[in-house]
């Protein structure tokens, strides 16, 4: 039986660990509205930049020149921020992820505890009831941890089919901007 003490130190806990939660949340909502105020800072200045440049165009060509011209980094830009926006989701997706692992070994504990102190006021004649059920309990722990192992890897390889679509897409765009300009002068 719980004492009052013991469930105030659980609900003290249960505090502690939303708050901590929260934090965290509000850190990767924080990094990314400066990534976004980063992106629109410079998109405002290239903006002007490039309506400069248009309005400096004499002739058809050379429109056609510099829209080719301001592709290319567009291009790269798009994709560094694609990519620190997955950074982020992914660095915070990852702490809520050690948060649970962690909260799942110590409820894991807490339960063993328990079965261990069942098994200690057990009947004579119920050991193997007792075993049964930490066999059960340590199979149910097994399964947890492979597939908690087999969602990080799969969140690996996804983050690296993300990176390697990115730098695709990228290498794309690099060899097609140069490509436009030859094929209009034809």
């Amino acid at each position: 039986m719980l004492t009052a003490e013991q469930v105030i130190a659980a609900q003290k806990a249960h505090v502690e660990t939303l708050f901590g939660l929260t934090q965290k949340a509000f850190e990767g909502v924080e990094r990314m509205l400066e990534l976004n105020m980063q992106a629109t800072r410079a998109a405002l200045a290239e903006s002007s930049q490039n309506t400069q440049a248009l309005l400096s165009v004499r002739d058809a060509q050379e429109l056609m020149a510099l829209q080719a011209s301001l592709m290319q980094p567009l291009a790269e830009k798009t994709a560094a921020y694609s990519r620190q926006l997955c950074e982020i989701a992914a660095g915070t997706g990852s702490e809520f992820a050690k948060f649970a692992e962690n909260q799942g070994a110590e409820a894991q504990q807490k339960f063993m505890a328990v079965v261990d102190n069942v098994a200690r006021n057990a009947p004579a004649g119920s050991e193997t009831a007792v075993v049964v059920m930490k066999n059960a309990v340590n199979s149910a722990n097994n399964a947890v941890e492979t597939v908690q192992r087999a969602v990080r890897q799969a969140t690996e390889v996804a983050q690296s089919n993300f990176h390697a679509m990115s730098d695709n897409a990228l290498a794309a765009t690099k060899a097609a901007a140069p490509a436009a300009p030859a094929a209009r002068k034809r």
